[in-house]
C-alpha cells in the first residue's frame, strides 16, 4: 500500500471517528438540554433539591418566567445555575443580568465564582474548563465562556441601551421602574441565537426564542409587578405558549433545610414583627385590599423621594458628625404617638416619633419632609419623656407634637420639667403648651419652651386629619424617604463608613426601614363613614402608630403654613367698596 493510500485511510478514519464524536456530542447534548438537572448532576457534580431539579427543568423550556420566592429560598443561586447551564449548553448564548442596582445583581457572578467554581471538587474543574474570564469587578461584571457564550451585568437604566441579548434576567425585578423594563431592558433581544444549523434551509423552523426571566420576592398588589405575574399566570394555562411562573413560601425552604425553622420562628416572636412584610417577602402573598384602601400604594409610594435621612443619635454622637442645621425658616417638627405597654400583650401599641422638616416654598406653603422615624415598645414614662427630649434638642427640633389623651397627659408633664440627660451630661429646658391655655398652666417654670403642641383627638380632629394627610399626598405637599436598598450606594458614601460596627451601618437604614413599615401601615388601614367623619382603623394584627404619629404632625404643619400665609388685604371686600371723601358739615 502506497502513502497515498495510508494518507486516504487516516483522512477516512479521522473523520469516521469526527463523525462519531459529533454525532455522540450531539446526542448529549440534546439530551442534556432536555434534562437539565441530570446535567447539573453528572457534568458539574451539584446535588439539587426536589424542587430546584423541577424549577430548572421547568426554566430550560419555557421562554417567559417568573419566579417569586421567598428570602432565603436560593432564587439567585438558582437563576445563576440556570445561566450557567445555558451557556454551556447553548453556545453564542448572551445573556443580561439587569437590576436596579449593579451591586444586587452582582451576587449572580459571586455565585458562579465563589459558589459553583470551587466547591465541588471535579465538576467545578470541569466549569472551569468551560469558562474563558469571569470577573466580578463593580466596573464591569462578566463571565465569558469559551463557546461564545457570555453572562453579563449591567444596571437597569437608559445607560444600558447599547446591549444585546438572548436571554434577559431581572432580579428583584418589582424594583426595576415598568418603562425602563418595556423601553431599555426588552429592546436587548433584538435577535435569538443564531446556531450555524440554521443555515441549512431544512433546519431553519428550529430557530430559538428569545428568554425573559422575572424573580423577585412578593410585593403589593396594587403594584405592576403583581400584574406582570398575574398576565404571566393567565398565558401558562394555554398550552400554545410558553409561559412559566412560580410562586415559592418559607415552608419550602424550611422543608429542605434551606431555613432553620427555630430562626423564623424566633423572628415570628419579635416585638417588632410585621406580619404585612412577612406576608410579602416570605410568604409569597401579593398584599393589598379590594381597591377601595383609604391611601393607596400609587399614590404614597411615587413620594418616596428622599435620599438623606436624620440618622439616629448614636451615629452623630460617635463618629462625631454634625446633625443638619436649620435651613432658613424650616420648622422641624417633631411628632410622638404615645404608648407604654410593649405589644406583645397589648397590640398595635409602640411609640412612633417621627420628624419632619418642614421647608418654605415661594408661595410660603410648607412642604413636609418626614427624615426620620423611630418606634419604642415598654417604656416607662420617665424614659420616654428623656428620648423625646433628647430628640427634640439634639435634632434641633422647633415644634413637638404630642398625643396627650391617655397615657400621654403623663408624658407631658415630664416635659414640663427640666431633664437630666446622662449620655449627653446636658439638662434640656421645660417644655410648654402652645396651644392649649389649660395645659400650659400645669408647666410651673418661668419661661419654659413654647413648643408643645398638645392633640386631644376626637373623631371629627382624627376625621380631617385623615383626609388632609391623603390630601397631601395626592397634591404632593408630602416627601418620604426611599428604601434603604434605594440609598444603599448613598449610604455607603458617609464619612468613615468603613470604620462602623455592623450595627452601626444597620442603624444607618432604620429610618429608611421604618418608612416601609409606614407606607405598609398606611396602605393596610381600613376606613367606614360614622356620621360625618371617616373612621380610620388598622386591620387584624396591624398596627397605626406611625400613620398617628405623622398625622398629627402634617395637620400641625398645615397649621403653621396657615400662619404663615400673608394677609392679602385687597382682596377684603370692604377694600372693594367704593370710597367717597366725607364732606365737612357746618352747624348752623
Amino acid at each position: 500500500m502506497d502513502n497515498e493510500s495510508n494518507i486516504k485511510n487516516i483522512k477516512t478514519i479521522f473523520k469516521e471517528k469526527t463523525d462519531r464524536l459529533m454525532e455522540g456530542i450531539g446526542c448529549w447534548a440534546a439530551f442534556y438540554r432536555k434534562n437539565p438537572q441530570r446535567f447539573v448532576k453528572e457534568y458539574l457534580n451539584i446535588n439539587l433539591k426536589l424542587f430546584q431539579k423541577i424549577l430548572l427543568y421547568i426554566m430550560m423550556q419555557c421562554t417567559n418566567i417568573v419566579i417569586c420566592a421567598c428570602r432565603g429560598i436560593g432564587k439567585t443561586w438558582i437563576g445563576a445555575l440556570y445561566m450557567v447551564v445555558r451557556c454551556i449548553l447553548f453556545p453564542g448564548t448572551k445573556i443580561i443580568v439587569a437590576s436596579g442596582f449593579k451591586e444586587q445583581s452582582l451576587e449572580i457572578i459571586q455565585k458562579i465564582k465563589d459558589d459553583f467554581l470551587k466547591n465541588y471538587d471535579w465538576g467545578s474543574s470541569n466549569l472551569n474548563l468551560e469558562i474563558e474570564y469571569i470577573s466580578d469587578s463593580i466596573n464591569k461584571p462578566e463571565c465569558i465562556f469559551k463557546n461564545g457564550s457570555f453572562i453579563r451585568i449591567v444596571t437597569a437604566s437608559d445607560s444600558a441601551r447599547h446591549n444585546r441579548a438572548n436571554v434577559i434576567f431581572l432580579d428583584e425585578y418589582r424594583m426595576v421602574p415598568k418603562s425602563i423594563i418595556e423601553t431599555v431592558i426588552k429592546k436587548f433581544l433584538t435577535a435569538p441565537r443564531q446556531p450555524g444549523y440554521l443555515n441549512k434551509p431544512e433546519y431553519k423552523h428550529l430557530a430559538e426564542r428569545n428568554i425573559q426571566v422575572y424573580a423577585s420576592s412578593a410585593w403589593h398588589s396594587s403594584h405592576w409587578s403583581y400584574e406582570r405575574f398575574k398576565s404571566y399566570f393567565a398565558n401558562m394555562l394555554d398550552d400554545s405558549k410558553k409561559y412559566f411562573c412560580v410562586d415559592l413560601p418559607y415552608q419550602l425552604a424550611i422543608m429542605e433545610n434551606l431555613l432553620q425553622r427555630e430562626q423564623v420562628e424566633d423572628e415570628m416572636s419579635e416585638a417588632d414583627f410585621d406580619p404585612f412584610s412577612w406576608e410579602m417577602e416570605m410568604c409569597g402573598f401579593w398584599a393589598g385590599s379590594n381597591g377601595d384602601e383609604f391611601f393607596k400604594y400609587d399614590d404614597v409610594a411615587v413620594r418616596r423621594k428622599i435620599k438623606n435621612a436624620f440618622y439616629p443619635l448614636e451615629i452623630y454622637k460617635n463618629h462625631h458628625i454634625a446633625i443638619p442645621e436649620l435651613m432658613t425658616n424650616e420648622r422641624r417638627i417633631l411628632s410622638v404617638d404615645v404608648a407604654l405597654m410593649s405589644s406583645r400583650k397589648n397590640k398595635n401599641d409602640a411609640s412612633a416619633l417621627w420628624i419632619n422638616s418642614a421647608v418654605p416654598t415661594d408661595n410660603n406653603d410648607l412642604i413636609s419632609n418626614f427624615v426620620y422615624g423611630e418606634s419604642h415598645e415598654g417604656l416607662t414614662t420617665d424614659d420616654l419623656a428623656l428620648l423625646i427630649m433628647r430628640d427634640f434638642y439634639q435634632f434641633k427640633c422647633t415644634d413637638l407634637v404630642l398625643d396627650t389623651n391617655g397615657v400621654g397627659l403623663s408624658v407631658f408633664d415630664m416635659l414640663i420639667k427640666p431633664q437630666y440627660d446622662p449620655d449627653y451630661g446636658v439638662t434640656y429646658d421645660a417644655m410648654t403648651c402652645i396651644n392649649d391655655t389649660e395645659m400650659a398652666k400645669r408647666c410651673k417654670i418661668k419661661g419654659a419652651n413654647k413648643v408643645i403642641w398638645s392633640v386631644k383627638a376626637d373623631a371629627k380632629y382624627n376625621s380631617n386629619s385623615a383626609q388632609l394627610l391623603r390630601a397631601g399626598f395626592l397634591n404632593g405637599n408630602i416627601n418620604l424617604l426611599r428604601t434603604d436598598v434605594d440609598v444603599d450606594d448613598e449610604l455607603k458614601k458617609i464619612r468613615g463608613y468603613k470604620q462602623f460596627t455592623q450595627r452601626e451601618q444597620a442603624l444607618l437604614r432604620v429610618p429608611y426601614v421604618q418608612t416601609t413599615l409606614l407606607v405598609n401601615e398606611l396602605i393596610n388601614l381600613e376606613h367606614e363613614l360614622k356620621g360625618t367623619n371617616i373612621r380610620i382603623y388598622e386591620r387584624s394584627g396591624m398596627r397605626k402608630d406611625r400613620y398617628s404619629s405623622i398625622m398629627m404632625n402634617y395637620k400641625v404643619c398645615q397649621e403653621l403654613a396657615i400662619k404663615r400665609a400673608p394677609v392679602n388685604h385687597e382682596n377684603k371686600l370692604v377694600n372693594m367698596l367704593p370710597i367717597v371723601n366725607a364732606r365737612r358739615i357746618r352747624a348752623n
